[in-house]
């Protein structure tokens, strides 16, 4: 099945800054249907490695679907401004996921990283904590 262009959402949680993290990916089609929802725990991590793991889970969704092409909406700045190249990746903790997504990023004819507001990824982020509430009981 070919999707064309998909939107994701992504979002990475973490309660404490290490704590328990969680990692969310919403995507959808043109129509603005919600076609999939990937949610992961992910134990004791930072915010920033979270949002990394919710940007990975997002691409690697949306290569199954068989996305041409994908804009990635997040509410990290700074994930969306390493990404652009505005911001070096530093921290020996993101550099080996940074790599696994623009290797995974290869997979498309296009992709777009935006940066919103907090209050513009509501869902995504409500699907980060559910992921860690899930990963906590």
């Amino acid at each position: 099945m070919r999707m064309g262009h998909l939107l994701i959402h992504t979002d990475g949680a973490a309660r404490g800054n290490p704590g328990p993290a969680g990692a969310a990916a919403l995507l959808y089609d043109d129509a603005g249907n919600c076609v999939a929802e990937e949610t992961r725990y992910l134990g004791t991590a930072t915010n920033n490695v979270a949002e990394y793991q919710a940007f990975l889970l997002g691409l690697e969704r949306a290569a199954k679907l068989g996305a041409e092409s994908v804009e990635v909406v997040t509410d990290s700045e700074l994930m969306a401004r390493q990404w652009s190249g505005e911001y070096r990746v530093r921290n020996k903790a993101l550099k080996p996921l940074y790599e696994r997504a623009k290797q995974a990023a290869r997979k498309f004819g296009s992709i777009e990283v935006r940066h919103v507001r907090r209050d513009e990824n509501i869902q995504a982020d409500a699907a980060a904590n559910r992921a860690i509430d899930s990963g906590m009981n």
